[in-house]
């Protein structure tokens, strides 16, 4: 028997999306239900290692643990990871198959690939209740609606039910409900069963008689209204640029358990990925996390972050151009806290042999650390676990860089030298004990009374925040109403809106 489902697109990219996929997943496990996440092509440099050791977006692997269950490729058959503005590497099923444009891939590519996403969404309907698929930007792309797979292609091919979500914070929402059905074939209307608007502050009230005319003019029902809340966003699918809405990332910092506070920069390098690694770190009280571009903004940070990339060595001149890197070496020399995280850590090497990902042949890295590096063609892929600083670790790496250490202290995969650590574990700080030995160390160095509280989990504080996502669903979403939709598909009869798509 095949599982239900249910297509959560958006107006807009940034609508809201993973986080509404995510808190349906969680309403529904908390329901008792056995649900599952999907996005069949996904665009990000934030990506996660699976047990199996498959690459996938973060945000899936972040709406698997909304369902309380193990990500896995199936979940994000293909993902993209931008190598620039025009080309990116693809990953199917968890290994990368090549870099390819945006016009190659649109141009063929991608429609071939409908048939391995279909596969995989009946996969997962064949052993889940329920799944909880997740589009990308709009539907009313018109100009890609031939190769679509992820959006209304899916849904066709699947006969999913599709939500639209919108974010009315932005303004346009009414506008944009509309003219996203308006812009759909017959045949993808006949799916888009209604809306669901996300981000509303203020008085329901004073918005339900345009939802009412929205109804009127569209034949179709808003779902629920979502408030505004802080700090509900899940991991970042969009690495190209810096967004800085992850939970713990928007709350504000809690009263240091010490006497000071710990001030951590993170280099906003080009094609930065797998920045949600400093989430971790602002988790803890008394710790403030911000991203930075100028030197200047180095002079009073008590640890600096070099964190992932898929451009090293893109990033390593970047580094050079905005003065950061003698910023950076003038740190190291004075003994003052430098963490390198992947990309971020082959930056900080000896040398840089890249004939894979920039062809660039060899390039001087800032030598702070005692690293070489080679570029190999095989992607790393893989979910260690050991000790460092008398504490158990486990991470996850993700990446085409083979380090050789050639001297300073052990440091996970990495080394350390005086005050500059560097290691490809993705998650490292997210084990509880390491990072309060690692802020103990670094505040140690930059000479602050600055204390790790004793308490902070990690893990509880996604759970706090995956369950307040159900929360939202929950109170202000009609449930029973959505649960139809995940059951029984679109309702039949929804009118057609003119003028439809474009021939």
């Amino acid at each position: 028997m095949t599982g239900g489902g249910l297509l959560v697109a958006g107006t807009t990219s940034d609508a809201g999306k993973s986080v509404v996929t995510a808190g349906i997943c969680r309403w529904l496990v908390r329901q008792g239900v056995k649900v599952a996440p999907f996005k069949a092509q996904n665009m990000s440099l934030n990506s996660f290692v699976t047990k199996e050791g498959a690459e996938i977006g973060r945000a899936q692997a972040m709406q698997a643990q909304a369902c309380r269950i193990e990500p896995s490729a199936l979940m994000n058959p293909v993902l993209l990871k931008p190598g620039g503005e025009r080309s990116s590497q693809v990953v199917l099923l968890g290994r990368p198959v090549g870099e390819m444009s945006a016009r190659g891939y649109h141009g063929g590519r991608q429609q071939r690939l409908l048939g391995t996403v279909v596969d995989c969404l009946a996969e997962l309907r064949g052993t889940y209740d329920a799944v909880i698929c997740e589009g990308a930007g709009s539907p009313a792309e018109i100009n890609l609606r031939r190769t679509d797979i992820v959006n209304m292609g899916i849904a066709r091919s699947a006969r999913l039910p599709v939500l639209v979500v919108g974010d009315i914070d932005r303004g346009g929402v009414f506008a944009s409900f509309f003219g996203t059905v308006a812009l759909l074939s017959p045949e993808d209307q006949e799916l888009v069963a209604g809306f669901l608007v996300n981000k509303f502050r203020g008085d329901v009230s004073l918005l339900e008689p345009g939802l009412d005319m929205l109804h009127g003019l569209t034949g179709r029902r808003t779902y629920g209204v979502l408030p505004f809340r802080h700090g509900l966003g899940i991991d970042e699918e969009d690495g190209l640029r810096v967004s800085l809405r992850g939970t713990v990332r928007e709350s504000s910092v809690s009263p240091p358990v010490g006497e000071d506070v710990l001030r951590v920069a993170v280099c906003a390098i080009p094609l930065m990925s797998n920045f949600t690694d400093v989430d971790a770190l602002a988790a803890e009280p008394g710790v403030v996390v911000r991203f930075v571009d100028r030197p200047e903004e180095l002079a009073d940070a008590d640890l600096v972050v070099v964190p992932g990339t898929r451009g090293t060595v893109r990033a390593l001149e970047w580094l050079r151009e905005r003065g950061l890197a003698d910023a950076l070496a003038r740190r190291a020399a004075e003994g003052r806290p430098v963490l390198g995280i992947c990309g971020g850590f082959q930056i900080l090497g000896e040398h840089i042999e890249d004939d894979v990902e920039s062809r660039r042949g060899r390039v001087d890295g800032l030598g702070l650390l005692p690293v070489r590096v080679r570029f190999a063609a095989e992607k790393t892929l893989t979910r260690p676990a050991g000790e460092a600083l008398g504490e158990r670790v486990e991470g996850y790496e993700i990446h085409h860089g083979v380090a050789t250490v050639t001297g300073g202290e052990p440091f996970l995969d990495g080394c350390r030298a005086g005050s500059v650590w560097g290691t490809h574990w993705h998650g490292s700080l997210e084990s509880d004990g390491f990072r309060r030995a690692f802020l103990r160390e670094v505040a140690a160095a930059a000479g602050r009374r600055f204390v790790p509280a004793p308490d902070t989990s990690f893990a509880a504080l996604r759970e706090e925040q995956l369950d307040r996502l159900g929360d939202l669903i929950e109170q202000h979403a009609d449930t029973d109403a959505l649960w139809r939709l995940v059951e029984s598909g679109a309702p039949p009869g929804l009118p057609f809106v003119p003028p439809g798509a474009p021939a």
